[in-house]
């Protein structure tokens, strides 16, 4: 993904995040990643909660994938890049890294998938609006469209 496709949110390591050595605690990076994608659809215009209320659409987390690459401890200041990668008619995928904001080291990467669902957990297609506003920040040359419309990144598409 080009560098203008990446929503970056700024958090601080917690205490309550770390153990007892001061080392963040593993799942915590999924909570981070989390938080990034939530800000990611902010800054697009819309919120989970729009989607749940007005459109009957749940993102619900089918997969999930943390590869950690270095530690993170109590007080660092982390940078949470998040950006789309794959965007099908009923499901999303964002892809995460994690960032020592004074070092710039990924410390973390990894990627959720989700499956668009109605309230009664059935899937149903994602909603066409919300699908707009996460693909007019997209940069061209950073996706690639199948045969059947589905969005892939560029670096997945087939040759």
């Amino acid at each position: 993904m080009d560098e203008t496709d990446w929503q970056e949110t700024r958090i601080r390591v917690r205490y309550a995040e770390t153990d007892k050595m001061g080392v963040v605690y593993h799942a915590n990076y999924l909570v981070w990643f989390e938080i990034g994608r939530t800000e990611y659809c902010r800054a697009r215009g819309f919120a989970y909660r729009d989607m749940e209320e007005n459109d009957d659409a749940f993102l619900v987390v089918a997969e999930s994938y943390c590869r950690y690459k270095s530690s993170a401890y109590y007080d660092d200041e982390l940078i949470v890049r998040t950006c789309v990668t794959e965007l099908r008619k009923r499901s999303l995928r964002f892809g995460y890294e994690i960032v020592h904001a004074e070092t710039s080291e990924v410390i973390a990467e990894g990627e959720t998938m989700h499956v668009i669902t109605n309230a009664e957990r059935r899937v149903r297609s994602f909603p066409e609006p919300y699908k707009q506003m996460l693909l007019a920040h997209i940069t061209e040359d950073a996706i690639h469209f199948t045969e059947d419309q589905q969005l892939v990144p560029t670096d997945r598409a087939p040759d």
